[in-house]
C-alpha cells in the first residue's frame, strides 16, 4: 500500500505539470482559435534559458526564475502572438502550418545553441533540505512545490477569467469577437494577455519537469503529448476538465512505471502510454466545432496529360543526371532526393485534395521500409509492391478511428499514431500472431538492397536512383490522374465540406479510408526507396520530429500540386545538405530553413504555394516553341560535356544556370509586345518599327502643311 501511495504522489506531481502546461495550451486556443503545436517548445525553451542562467552563468536561482517568468516569457508571448495572429484567416492545415514550423524551428533553435553533444541538467528546487516525512510517504520538496504551483495557478486561472475585466474580454472573444469590439473592449489586447499567459504557464511547466529528465530539445518539446491528452479531457476549452485529465495522464505514466511487467515488449508502452491515452480520449470524447475553423480554401488545379507527362520525362532525366555525375557518396546524399520526394507526395492526394491532415507520413514509411526489408532480403521485386500494400493496410487502419476527427483532432491523433510507432512498436523484438513471425527493425536497424526487376539487378548507388526517379515520375503521374478523374472529384468535394459530401450520397468511410490508403501506400514506396538508398535505416530516421520539415515544405510548395513531390525532395536533400558542405558554419541555418519557411507561408508571403508562383513565373518561357527547345538543348550538351569530364560539377552547374537566365531573358525579349506606332516618335521611325510605305506620304503631308 505505501509503494501504491509512493507512485501515486509522483504522478500527481507530474500531473501538476501537465496541468499548468495543458492550461496553457487552453487559454490560447479558446481565446485566439490557434491551436499552438510549439506550446511544448516555449517550455522547453524557457527551461534551457533557465538553465543558462543558474547554471551556465551561475546566477541565484530566484533572480533566474524571476528573469525567465517575469520577462522573457511575456516577451516570448508577445512573439508568439504577433507571429501567429495572420494564421487566424487561413484555413486548417495553414493554421497547423505556423505552429509546426515554430516547432520544429524552435528545437532547431535550441539545438543551435545549446550543444545537444553535451549533457546539462537541473537542480531540482529545495534538493538540499530533508523531504517531508508524511508517516506512509516521503514527499520532496520539489513535489510539493510543483503541486502547490498547480493549485496556486488554477486559482488564479479562476479569479482572472471570472473576477476581472480582462477575464470578461477573453472569455467573451471566444463567444463573438466582433461583438466585443462593438462594446468598447479590445480583442487584439485580449489575444496579446492570452498569448503571454499561455507561454507564461509553458515557461513554468517547463521549468519545473526540467530537473526530472534529461535537458534535452525534441524530448522537452514532445512532453507535450501528455499536455495535450489534458486539453483533450477538457475539450480545449474546460480547465477544470483539463485539471482532472493532467491527473489521469501523470498517475497512468506512474502507475505504470511501478507496476508493468518487466519484459523486452513492455518498456516502451512506458513511453508511448501518453500518445495512445491521447488517441484513445480524441475517439472517446465527443468534439464540437472546432474553434476558429476556416472554409475558405484555394482551388486544387487539374493538371494536363500533357504537362504531367513532360514533367514525368524531367525527372527522369533529372535522376540520369545525377547517377551520372555524382559520386557514390554524393549520391547517397543529393540522390535521395526522389525517395524524399515520393513521401512528400504522399501529402498531395491526402492533404492537398481530401483536405485530412496527416503528422505520420513519415512514420508509414518506415512501415514501408521494414516490410521491404524483411519480405525483399535478396531484392524480390514482388516485395515492394507487397511492402506498399502494408503501409496502405495500417493507412487504412488509422483512418477508420479517426474517421469522426477532422482539423486539428485529426492531426492530434496522427501525431499521436506517429509518437506511439517511434517509441513503442519501431522498439519491439521479433514476436508472432497467430504462428505468424514478425519482425519490425530487431531493436536496432535493417538493410536494404535494390529491387531485382526479373534478372536485372539494381545494386548500385546509381542505378537505385534512377529507379526512384522512374518511381517517382510514375506516382506524380499517378497522382495527376487521380486528380483528373471521378474519385480525385471527390476527393475535392469532401475537403470542401464533409457534410455536403455525405448528404449527396458520398461514403465518409469509403473515401476516408481509400485516400488515406493511397496516400500510405505512397509514403510507404518513399520509405523503401529511401532504405535502397541509403542500404540500412534505424527508428529514429522516422519520428514524428523528423517528419515535421517535410510537412512543412510540402506546404510551402503547395498542398495541391503534383510537383510538391520533387520540389520537397530537391530542397530536403539539396539545399539543405548543400549548404553546410559550402559553408560549415551555416548548419544550423540550413536546418531551421524549413521553419522560416513555414513561418514565411502562414505570414501570407507564399499565399498560393511556391510551385504556383514558380509555375506563372517560368510557364510561359518552357512554352516557348524556340527558348524551351534551346535550353534543353544546352542542358543536355553541358551534360554530355561533363560526361567527358570537359567540363567539372561546378562548371556543369553555373553553365546551367548561365542558359536558364540567357533563355529568361531571350523569352522576355521575344515575349515582349510590339510598340503602338502611335506612340513612337517620329524621329524614332524605322527604328524602333518597321519602316512603312505609308510613312513617307504622313511626312511629305507634314512638310506641305508646315505642321
Amino acid at each position: 500500500m505505501e509503494q501504491f501511495i509512493a507512485f501515486g504522489i509522483v504522478g500527481l506531481s507530474t500531473a501538476a505539470i501537465y496541468a499548468v502546461i495543458g492550461s496553457g495550451l487552453v487559454l490560447t486556443y479558446t481565446t485566439t482559435g490557434v491551436f499552438n503545436f510549439a506550446h511544448g517548445a516555449a517550455g522547453m525553451i524557457s527551461a534551457f534559458v533557465y538553465w543558462q542562467l543558474t547554471v551556465g552563468w551561475g546566477r541565484p536561482a530566484p533572480m533566474a526564475i524571476v528573469a525567465v517568468l517575469l520577462v522573457f516569457a511575456p516577451l516570448f508571448g508577445l512573439l508568439f502572438g504577433k507571429a501567429l495572429a495572420p494564421t487566424q484567416g487561413l484555413g486548417d492545415a495553414e493554421k497547423l502550418v505556423m505552429t509546426i514550423a515554430l516547432l520544429s524551428g524552435l528545437i532547431v533553435l535550441a539545438r543551435w545553441i545549446w550543444n545537444p553533444n553535451e549533457s546539462r541538467s537541473l537542480t531540482r528546487f529545495f534538493a538540499d533540505k530533508p523531504s517531508i516525512d508524511l508517516g506512509p510517504v516521503i514527499i520532496t520538496w520539489h513535489q510539493a512545490l510543483t503541486m502547490a504551483v498547480a493549485v496556486a495557478v488554477a486559482a488564479a486561472l479562476r479569479i482572472l477569467l471570472y473576477r476581472t475585466r480582462i477575464g470578461a474580454e477573453m472569455r467573451a472573444t471566444v463567444d463573438d469577437r466582433a461583438l466585443v469590439g462593438l462594446t468598447g473592449a479590445d480583442p487584439r489586447r485580449a489575444n496579446r494577455i492570452a498569448w503571454m499567459l499561455g507561454i507564461e504557464l509553458a515557461a513554468i511547466g517547463g521549468i519545473l519537469i526540467a530537473p526530472t529528465v534529461a535537458l534535452d530539445a525534441a524530448q522537452l518539446s514532445l512532453l507535450i503529448v501528455s499536455a495535450y491528452t489534458a486539453a483533450i479531457f477538457g475539450r480545449l476549452r474546460n480547465l477544470p476538465m483539463t485539471f482532472a485529465g493532467a491527473v489521469v495522464v501523470g498517475l497512468l505514466e506512474s502507475y505504470l512505471t511501478g507496476y508493468l511487467p518487466q519484459n523486452e515488449y513492455l518498456p516502451g508502452l512506458r513511453l508511448a502510454a501518453p500518445a495512445l491515452l491521447l488517441f484513445v480520449a480524441l475517439l472517446m470524447f465527443p468534439h464540437g466545432r472546432l474553434r476558429g475553423r476556416d472554409r475558405k480554401l484555394s482551388p486544387v488545379p487539374s493538371p494536363s496529360i500533357n504537362g504531367s507527362l513532360a514533367f514525368a520525362v524531367v525527372v527522369v532525366v533529372a535522376g540520369l543526371m545525377l547517377a551520372t555525375m555524382l559520386t557514390e557518396s554524393d549520391l547517397i546524399t543529393y540522390g535521395a532526393m526522389f525517395a524524399w520526394g515520393v513521401i512528400a507526395l504522399s501529402y498531395v492526394p491526402l492533404l492537398g485534395f481530401a483536405g485530412q491532415i496527416s503528422l505520420c507520413q513519415l512514420s508509414l514509411a518506415g512501415v514501408g521500409a521494414v516490410a521491404y526489408a524483411h519480405l525483399g532480403p535478396e531484392g524480390q521485386w514482388w516485395a515492394l509492391p507487397a511492402a506498399m500494400g502494408i503501409a496502405g493496410v495500417v493507412g487504412a487502419v488509422v483512418a477508420v478511428p479517426a474517421l469522426r476527427l477532422s482539423g486539428v483532432y485529426l492531426a492530434l491523433a496522427t501525431a499521436a499514431f506517429a509518437v506511439i510507432l517511434d517509441r513503442w512498436i519501431f522498439t519491439l523484438p521479433s514476436f508472432e500472431i497467430l504462428g505468424v513471425r514478425i519482425s519490425l527493425f530487431d531493436q536496432g536497424s535493417v538493410s536494404l538492397v535494390g529491387p531485382d526487376l526479373f534478372g536485372m539487378e539494381l545494386d548500385t548507388t546509381a542505378e537505385v536512383t534512377v529507379f526512384a526517379a522512374v518511381c517517382l515520375a510514375v506516382a506524380g503521374l499517378a497522382v495527376a490522374l487521380l486528380r483528373r478523374s471521378r474519385f480525385g472529384r471527390r476527393l475535392i468535394a469532401l475537403r470542401d465540406s464533409e457534410a455536403a459530401y455525405a448528404t449527396l450520397g458520398g461514403s465518409l468511410l469509403a473515401a476516408r479510408v481509400l485516400v488515406f490508403a493511397l496516400a500510405a501506400a505512397i509514403a510507404g514506396l518513399g520509405g523503401a526507396l529511401y532504405g535502397m538508398q541509403v542500404r540500412a535505416v534505424a527508428p529514429e530516421q522516422f519520428n514524428l520530429v523528423a517528419g515535421l520539415p517535410i510537412f512543412l515544405i510540402v506546404t510551402i510548395a503547395g498542398l495541391g500540386a503534383v510537383g510538391a513531390g520533387l520540389f520537397t525532395g530537391a530542397v530536403f536533400a539539396g539545399p539543405l545538405n548543400v549548404i553546410p558542405v559550402l559553408w560549415p558554419g551555416l548548419q544550423n541555418l540550413a536546418q531551421v530553413l524549413p521553419a522560416l519557411g513555414g513561418i514565411a507561408f502562414g505570414g501570407g508571403v507564399l499565399k498560393d504555394g511556391a510551385i504556383a508562383s514558380m509555375r506563372d513565373e517560368w510557364l510561359p518561357m518552357l512554352r516557348d516553341r524556340i527558348v524551351a527547345p534551346l535550353l534543353a538543348l544546352l542542358v543536355l550538351g553541358l551534360w554530355g560535356l561533363r560526361l567527358i569530364d570537359v567540363v567539372d560539377g561546378w562548371g556543369f552547374t553555373f553553365g546551367v544556370v548561365a542558359a536558364v537566365v540567357a533563355a529568361r531573358v531571350l523569352h522576355g525579349v521575344r515575349a515582349r509586345p510590339a510598340p503602338d506606332p502611335a506612340q513612337v516618335p517620329v524621329e524614332w521611325w524605322g527604328v524602333r518599327r518597321p519602316w512603312t510605305s505609308d510613312d513617307e506620304e504622313v511626312l511629305d503631308r507634314a512638310v506641305a502643311t508646315g505642321s
